[in-house]
């Protein structure tokens, strides 16, 4: 016995049930046309997207995906067999379902077990748990099937096993970050060894506001090894074939996909969430404040490799501090990648407040209110060019920035998505480097010289900031791994600096609430999955 499994991985798009139900039956069909009965396995959550959030408190949710599986019935009447992800509504409960429709019928389904409920999951806020396994007989084999976080658990592949199944197919919507994909290998591999049992792992691709979800779908043999692999952070279907035989399941007609390296994959995480959150809600373009430093300069970098430099727009706002270095680069820069490029000077918009303001401030000496207008000055201009042309504002704040508040609300701030909110300053480097990599793009004395935030005479980001390779230490162990100040302090790093980097982490904590969204690419960003009061009384320490 052989199965011709397709692994659908697919760019569903959250809340729109007809066009993910149509990319269903398309790609039935056209596995239809390649294989004889093939079978057909797409992402978890297929007809919603992932994740559809309080959507699925909407009264229609269960009309929704009745409608959706009607018209999958009324296409699939050929030897395909289609194992679609859904949410389902039963007796006012919900349920996280795997569901397989073969010859217009639903043959199936399988409730998922284990509902996740922490970093950004909240599955438990909408679905219960389902207890029972699900083996059903797919073209003469037995197929067990699990949903995502039941395979990170060991009991619902023990129950599948248990209850006959020959193979295991996981309906996966598992988001990117940094390391994920040797995570899930090595996961997988390990409860195919448990159970002795092949397992075909399938996950979603494409961005959902700050989730990127990087595809990566897979199978492994018995023995663990992997044997089919998609590439990560592409649409498409992947076929393999499973021989069956009394010594036992070979994994053939498969190809395995080059393994990307971290920068690699994390430039490929950047381009498409920023591709998917522009195109899926619709902007015409984007546009950005290009100063001349490396943040913008990498905004600007994925950006065009998102978009195309069509759709991008830069912006030079210079002002009296501003060196003739950052004009001449950031010029540069636009050049090498064709984008339309301006400069608007914010030196009159900034005399105008400050005569406002005269009366205001008389008597009180100047400090980083002057400062702080500047990049506010800069963020009118951006927020009004994308009202008036319809392109979102990317802003360039990185995360080491946005930890400890070295960004200016209503400034550098103001706009609609922020690229590097995830990204620590020394990846900044680290991802500049590799894009030049690729082709001319970013010039080499923005990658060398001190940042700068360029709002004082001679002023430099580590005269207000430890060094970067140290303040993005003391981030990884407090934002990333929830250490203490004493557990960090315990590795080496300075007691002075280290209390006071968690401090002002803590104290922007309201910054950050008001911040826009960005793509996630760590294993904790600042967003969905690190909710912390802004009022609180907790006092640094142990």
């Amino acid at each position: 016995m052989n199965l011709n499994i397709v692994m659908a991985q697919l760019n569903t798009f959250v809340g729109d049930f007809e066009g993910n139900t149509t990319k269903v039956i398309e790609a039935v069909a056209r596995a239809e046309g390649a294989f004889a009965a093939p079978v057909v396995v797409f992402p978890e959550l297929t007809l919603s997207g992932y994740p559809p959030e309080d959507l699925l408190l909407r009264p229609s949710i269960g009309l929704r995906v009745s409608q959706s599986l009607e018209r999958i019935c009324s296409a699939v009447t050929g030897t395909a067999y289609a194992v679609i992800g859904y949410p389902l509504l039963d007796n006012g409960e919900l349920y996280n379902v795997a569901g397989v429709i073969y010859r217009g019928q639903i043959i199936a389904e399988y409730r998922k077990q284990h509902l996740p409920n922490y970093q950004v999951f909240d599955e438990k806020r909408y679905f219960v748990e389902g207890k029972a396994a699900c083996v059903v007989e797919v073209a003469g084999v037995k197929v067990g099937l699990s949903v995502c976080e039941d395979i990170w658990e060991d009991g619902p592949t023990k129950q599948a096993a248990a209850a006959g199944a020959q193979i295991i197919l996981n309906l996966n919507s598992s988001p990117y970050h940094r390391g994920k994909r040797s995570e899930r290998w090595q996961l997988v591999a390990e409860r195919a060894r448990n159970v002795e049992l092949p397992i075909v792992y399938v996950n979603q691709v494409g961005g959902q506001d700050e989730l990127v979800f990087d595809g990566g779908s897979f199978a492994v043999c018995a023995g663990g090894e992997v044997r089919a692999a998609a590439p990560n952070f592409e649409e498409g279907d992947y076929p393999l074939q499973v021989e069956f035989s009394e010594a036992g399941a070979v994994i053939s007609q498969a190809t395995v996909a080059p393994v990307m390296d971290e920068l690699q994959s994390t430039w490929r995480a950047l381009v498409l969430g920023v591709r998917d959150y522009v195109d899926k809600n619709r902007f015409r373009g984007v546009v950005l404040g290009l100063s001349g430093g490396i943040d913008s300069a990498l905004t600007l970098a994925v950006a065009v490799e998102a978009l195309g430099p069509e759709r991008v727009e830069a912006v030079m706002m210079p002002f009296r501090y501003t060196s003739q270095m950052s004009v001449e680069d950031a010029a540069e820069q636009s050049r090498l990648q064709g984008v339309n490029h301006k400069v608007i000077s914010i030196e009159p918009i900034y005399e105008a407040f400050m005569a406002s303001l005269a009366d205001e401030f008389a008597g009180l000496s100047p400090d980083t209110t002057e400062e702080n207008l500047q990049a506010r000055c800069r963020g009118v201009l951006l927020m009004s060019i994308s009202n008036k042309k319809g392109y979102l504002v990317l802003t360039t704040g990185n995360k080491s920035e946005m930890a400890v508040g070295y960004s200016t609300l209503y400034g550098d701030m103001a706009g609609g998505f922020d690229v590097l909110k995830d990204v620590p300053k020394t990846l900044v480097y680290e991802l500049s480097r590799y894009r030049n990599t690729l082709g001319p793009c970013i010039p080499t004395r923005v990658i060398d010289r001190p940042p700068s935030a360029e709002l004082a005479p001679d002023q430099k980001d580590e005269d207000s900031l430890p060094a970067y390779d140290v303040l993005d230490r003391i981030l990884e162990l407090y934002v990333e791994r929830d250490n203490s100040a004493e557990e960090i302090i315990a590795q080496g790093l300075d007691r002075d600096q280290v209390e006071r980097v968690l401090r002002l982490v803590d104290l922007n904590e309201y910054k950050r609430r008001q911040a826009p969204i960005g793509v996630r690419i760590t294993r904790r960003g600042f967003g969905r999955d690190r909710r912390y009061p802004i009022t609180s009384g907790w006092v640094i320490g142990d």
